[in-house]
């Protein structure tokens, strides 16, 4: 036993652990892990040399420890092992397995040994700070903190935050905003990582969550539960729609969030450098939802496309741009809070486009059905926009429009399915000139104006058909074909194309089950369990 520091060394782990807020335990295993180094340095590496310190008195002890082992077993470390007899020597009670331990002198600690014990002691207490501030901060994610701006590193701003620092980078500040040296700034704890270097803490102010916690502190109904933020939209330092929900009837979700006089959302947008916030009410009906985050500007009306998440909102004409906004930014703050894809026409073009598709569809009608312009317009208005929904429609359904009585109505249908039957016979006649085989043609989900598109796009057999890809096919499948071979379709530009798929009849999920029923025979033609011959053949 020795005691080189006593009462000191304890003074100094608690003065450490202190300063630098760890636990006084590691700064004492630092102190243990420096004399152990120092010992093996005098006594030789090549010893297992331990040290302890007394945590109530000081005491160091330093000491050589060597396992014992069978008296024939082979030695593979004579610094670390000795012999059961030669163990007994020193302890009769020792068997095979226990520790021999050898206490050693006090070490008279020179300057290289004490430089080597102090940086030691140096790492381990800065590890044991770091690993600290990780622990501290991982679990404040998502909160908001203050700190002071300690400098400028490229465009990156380093964050004071009193026990650590932090980092805001260029891309998480507000734009226009330009945080100087000393200077208060409050941010959100978006992400901590534990690195070599220490924990690295960054900080945000352009996400979303960031303005949600600012609203939690200004008020109280959000911090307590009662009103929520159920989406958030943000082109930070601009513009920000945020939509809000109370869970107690006799609050107004919109009002509360508003404040005072405006006091609440003021000092949110102040926080913000000034960037303008949309409050508005949330709601389970996505048309209801959709118009509510389009405001200010009114909406007269609303189409849905629940399959493709698209909707169509009508506005009145002197309202386009104050519902498209600067730059598109109303609009687009709305899709992103909404989730759905908004599509804005004014009267004038919604009502041009229905003129539009009235003319196509009585065209369509008065050519196949030889009928005149007034029954034509009458089964566009009653909602009939095919040949097959005039053709198989029940005939009470035809009965029902204005002025048709049975025998007109049997008169329509007849000539629908006429006509139909008389297009798939030419249909199917140009699909065999073209030599499209018959196993295409019977693919479930393919119509007639589709096979014909295929064989003027040269893919005549199924296994053509099999090599085609996704977008191929669909793009075949649309109007925008125009009798284009596989060649032509590859050279379009990327804007044809996205038109071309946009409006094909077939969607992604059609198109990839009529490939994999062509390739079914791929798998059919294989003896079951037979390898490939060669190589070659497995490619």
């Amino acid at each position: 036993m020795v005691n080189i520091l006593g009462p000191e060394l304890l003074q100094i782990a608690d003065s450490a652990a202190r300063e630098k807020g760890i636990d006084r335990d590691e700064v004492i295993i630092a102190v243990e892990q420096a004399i152990q180094r120092a010992g093996r340095s005098k006594y030789g590496l090549e010893h297992d040399i331990r040290a302890s310190i007394d945590r109530s008195t000081g005491e160091i002890r330093l000491a050589r420890y060597r396992e014992v082992v069978e008296e024939d077993a082979e030695i593979e470390d004579e610094f670390a092992q000795l012999r059961l007899s030669h163990a007994q020597r020193y302890n009769a009670s020792a068997k095979v397995g226990d520790m021999m331990i050898d206490d050693l002198p006090p070490i008279d600690f020179g300057r290289v040994a004490a430089q080597s014990a102090k940086q030691v002691i140096v790492q381990k207490v800065r590890e044991a700070e770091r690993a600290r501030q990780y622990r501290e901060f991982v679990d404040r994610v998502g909160e908001i903190v203050n700190g002071l701006v300690k400098r400028n590193e490229f465009g990156h701003v380093v964050v004071d935050l009193g026990q650590a620092e932090a980092v805001l980078r260029r891309d998480e500040i507000i734009p226009r905003e330009h945080p100087r040296r000393n200077e208060r700034v409050r941010a959100l704890i978006h992400e901590v990582r534990e690195e070599t270097r220490g924990p690295q803490i960054f900080l945000s102010r352009t996400r979303n969550e960031f303005l949600v916690r600012l609203f939690a502190q200004e008020v109280p109904e959000i911090y307590d539960g009662i009103i929520e933020i159920r989406a958030v939209a943000r082109d930070p330092g601009s513009r920000a729609k945020i939509a809000v929900i109370s869970n107690d009837p006799g609050i107004d979700p919109v009002g509360a969030c508003v404040g005072m006089r405006g006091s609440r959302v003021q000092a949110v947008v102040s926080e913000l450098h000034g960037e303008k916030i949309d409050i508005i009410p949330w709601s389970e009906d996505p048309a209801t939802f959709i118009v509510n985050a389009l405001a200010p500007a009114e909406v007269v009306k609303v189409v849905l496309d629940e399959e493709d998440g698209r909707i169509e909102v009508v506005v009145p004409d002197d309202q386009l741009s104050q519902a498209i906004g600067r730059r598109g930014q109303n609009v687009r703050l709305a899709s992103q809070l909404t989730g759905w894809s908004i599509d804005i026409l004014t009267e004038a073009e919604e009502s041009e486009r229905r003129q539009e598709e009235m003319r196509q569809r009585s065209a369509l009608f008065i050519d196949a059905l030889d009928v005149d312009e007034v029954i034509a317009q009458l089964l566009v208005t009653e909602g009939f926009t095919t040949l097959e929904e005039v053709a198989y429609v029940g005939i009470e359904d035809l009965m029902e429009i204005e002025g048709f009585d049975e025998e007109i109505a049997e008169e329509l249908q007849r000539r629908a399915q006429d006509f139909l039957e008389q297009q798939a016979a030419r249909l199917d006649s140009e699909r065999i000139e073209l030599g499209v085989s018959d196993d295409v043609a019977e693919l479930d989900g393919l119509n007639g104006h589709i096979v014909v598109a295929l064989g003027h796009a040269g893919v005549s057999s199924l296994d053509d058909f099999a090599d085609l890809s996704s977008d191929e096919l669909r793009f075949i499948a649309s109007p925008m074909h125009e009798g284009r071979d596989l060649d032509a379709i590859a050279a379009l530009d990327e804007e044809t194309l996205e038109a071309g798929l946009g409006a094909s009849v077939l969607d992604v999920d059609a198109a990839d089950a009529l490939i994999m029923a062509a390739r079914a025979h791929w798998f059919d033609d294989e003896p079951a369990g037979e390898e490939p011959a060669d190589a070659d053949d497995q490619s």
